[in-house]
Order: structure tokens, then sequence, then C-alpha cells
């Protein structure tokens, strides 16, 4: 299968999950439109490699995911850069761990802005340049807190429970448009913070990092290995094709066995 001379726009995707979504959609030939934050110098230089490496288009918005007006005005800015918008990838989030009791409220309010608000918004925008153009991917990265919960984490697993069961409603709406929406469910994704958590804990512990990784995996996962960003980029890669094109409304968990539990 090819993207070329389609156009994807993956949100958060300056670094981590998101960068191994634009690599890979990028590497079937899709133009990609980064957004995230970052240094500037840097995430030039990100363009400019992904563009050299794929053979494609590649531009960045720092639009403000957690306004309101942020979502639309990303979505009109990569239609009016490559004149349509064929994968929208909702992958930006933040994270907050408190019990419910002494949870800041505005940290709830910034995870349900960041992380549902603006899969509602981005949505919203997207699916009208979709159905003029018959057809369209979105996959809205959730996670395996979209599914079950744990301690310490409400806002977040609020959030992607939403994100779920937005996915599932838009499926139905848009089913016989020719555009698809699904959800993709990660569990432990090693991304350069979680290595970075990794290294201070096996410092703080006196141990390696490879004990610190396994423990770490042992508290959710029955299979003891990070999913990476590439193999998430992967699956996103495989929900734009055409075998998947029945595929809808369906949460896919990439999560060594967590929800399986």
């Amino acid at each position: 299968m090819t993207l070329r001379g389609k156009t994807a726009l993956v949100t958060g995707s300056t670094s981590g999950i998101g960068l191994g979504v634009a690599r890979a959609l990028g590497a079937e030939g899709a133009n990609i439109m980064l957004n995230g934050l970052g240094d500037a110098d840097e995430i030039e230089r990100l363009q400019a490699d992904l563009a050299a490496r794929y053979g494609v288009e590649v531009d960045y918005d720092g639009a403000d995911l957690m306004r309101p007006d942020g979502p639309g005005a990303l979505i009109e800015a990569t239609r009016a850069r490559f004149g349509g918008l064929d994968v929208l990838v909702n992958n930006a989030g933040i994270q907050h761990v408190a019990p419910v009791e002494s949870f800041p409220t505005d940290r709830w309010d910034a995870i349900i802005a960041l992380n549902l608000s603006a899969v509602f918004l981005g949505m919203k925008a997207a699916i009208p340049i979709m159905k003029r153009q018959g057809w369209g991917r979105i996959i809205n990265v959730a996670s395996a807190h979209g599914l079950v919960a744990s301690p310490n984490k409400v806002a977040y697993v609020a959030a992607k429970h939403g994100v779920v069961g937005a996915t599932k409603v838009a499926a139905i709406e848009v089913a016989n448009d020719g555009i698809t929406v699904n959800a993709i469910c990660p569990g432990w994704v090693l991304t350069p913070l979680v290595e970075r958590q990794l290294e201070q804990r096996a410092s703080a512990a006196g141990t390696e990092v490879s004990v610190e990784s396994d423990a770490l995996l042992a508290e959710k996962q029955p299979m003891l290995q990070f999913t990476s960003p590439d193999a998430i980029g992967a699956l996103a890669v495989y929900l734009c094709s055409d075998a998947a094109r029945t595929v809808t409304g369906t949460p896919i968990s990439i999560d060594g066995g967590w929800v399986a539990q």
C-alpha cells in the first residue's frame, strides 16, 4: 500500500509515539504536518530529516491544542498548506498523578482539554474535509487506560475512556462516507520520557535499568516487553490500508497482554 500524495496530521509528533507514527506514515509516502512542543531548531532539523529520508513534504504548526480554537486552526492550516487532509492522528496528551481527593482541579481541566476535548474538536473539524474527499482515516491514540483503570490517574483514565467512546460514535456516524475511526490503546511504550524515568529509578535504587524495566512492566503487563513507537506507527499504517477498510469503531490494544488479565 502507499499513501503517496495523501496528507497526514499527527498531533504531539515532535517526539515519542507521535514521532513514530509520523515516520511510519512518511515512509508510506504521506506528506506530514507535525505538531507539538520542542526546541525550534530541533523541530526544524526533524522536518528536514523526515523530508529527506522519505521524499515527502513536511511542515510544522505549533497550534496550542488546549485552546478551544486550537484544533480547528491546526486542521485548517493543514488543509491550506497541503490542499486537504486524509489522515488525522490525535496523539497529543499530558498526565498528572494524584489521588482523587487531592487531584488539582486545574490539572483535571488541562488533561481533559488536551487528551479529550482536542480529540473531539479535531474530529469535528476533519470530518467535513474527509467527507468531501470521500476518504479519510482518523486514528485516536487512547491507552490501556481507555479500557481499564489504575489508581491516582483519574483525569487521564476518564479522558482516555472518553476517547474510546468518542471514537465509536464518530465511526458509526461516518461508516458510509469512506472514513474509518479507530483508537489505538498502547500499554507501556518505550519513549524518551520513559527511558529517562527508568534511568532515574535505577540510579535511586542502585540497580540496573533492565531490572527497573522488568519491574515497571510487571506492574501491569504479563509480557515483559515495551511497545516501541515504531510498532504503533506500523499499526497506524495498517489502519490506513485498504485491508483495514472495514475496521472501524475499534479500540485496538497493543499492550503486552495488559487488558487480557
